[in-house]
């Protein structure tokens, strides 16, 4: 655990003190910017969506703007010829995203896995300016109730005990108009857990990133360490995603490639179980349509 904080803290040291030398660089950024209400001074378009691949971007839907989001995972690649490399299985996330302010966001969304609604706030607590704040930080609070039904061995499963909190603190820096980091600690409660011996409380720590490539595509990335011995009843492994991004409009599609099947915080980051050196890959895709009810002056 105490390696856990001595890399956090080292990460958030070089994110701030890069943007020293970064300051001709960040003005230039200034003409990259999503919002035409930003302030003359405020560093956007970090990231061109909400999620990275299945991690929470510092970005959020702007003010009367609602986002539809379709997250999909077919099986592992490993299933070989017979599933069609995984194809013939899938899971699938359905999520909306609505803009209360320009800093505040709330969402809904429904998984195939398990059978999981989920509900979410965002809220931007810092942007990153030019020559003033070096990052971006955005608070993410997440809800997830699992309504798959109960084994007959556990007839007590009820709503409270079928709840799992997250937290994540989103802090990110556009370097330049090609690169941007971020890295994302988070603390996972569930109200049931397995054994005794598996923790209530989870600590993970992301790291994530997005590299342009064109005009409109991007390569992106993100790993989440769970440290040891928090999760002991079955055999997980740290998540490791990589995607393609490319923006069509209105439209952001991402070609992913994980070995978490899950998408949303409690089960890739605390229940992932496929490894890539065995094969389980699986290959999906987001889509994000967003939509603008804002008045017209």
């Amino acid at each position: 655990m105490r390696k856990i904080f001595v890399t956090t803290a080292l990460c958030v040291f070089i994110l701030v003190a890069s943007s020293v030398a970064q300051d001709s660089s960040l003005l230039s950024m200034l003409n990259d910017s999503l919002s035409n209400n930003a302030a003359p001074d405020v560093i956007t378009g970090t990231f061109k969506a909400t999620q990275i691949v299945n991690t929470p971007t510092v970005e959020a839907p702007g003010k009367n703007s609602l986002q539809f989001l379709i997250m999909h995972r077919f099986g592992k690649l490993s299933d070989g010829g017979h599933e069609l490399f995984g194809l013939d299985n899938a899971e699938i996330r359905f999520g909306l995203d609505y803009g209360i302010t320009n800093r505040l966001s709330i969402g809904i969304g429904r998984s195939s896995t398990d059978k999981t609604y989920d509900a979410n706030f965002k809220l931007k607590l810092l942007r990153q300016t030019a020559g003033k704040m070096p990052v971006s930080i955005s608070l993410y609070e997440l809800l997830t109730y699992t309504t798959s039904p109960g084994k007959a061995d556990k007839p007590f499963l009820n709503a409270r005990l079928r709840t799992a909190y997250t937290s994540r603190l989103l802090i990110a820096k556009k370097f330049s108009r090609s690169l941007s980091l971020q890295l994302t600690p988070s603390l996972i409660h569930f109200n049931m857990v397995p054994t005794p011996n598996d923790k209530n409380n989870l600590f993970a720590m992301g790291v994530a990133g997005r590299m342009k490539i064109t005009n409109r595509m991007s390569i992106t990335g993100e790993y989440n360490l769970v440290p040891d011995e928090q999760v002991v009843s079955s055999e997980i492994y740290n998540s490791l995603s990589f995607g393609l991004d490319i923006e069509t409009g209105g439209h952001v599609f991402q070609f992913v490639l994980s070995n978490s099947r899950g998408m949303i915080g409690p089960w890739y980051l605390t229940k992932t179980t496929g490894k890539w050196n065995d094969g389980d890959i699986y290959f999906g895709f987001n889509i994000s349509r967003s939509f603008n009810f804002k008045k017209k002056e």
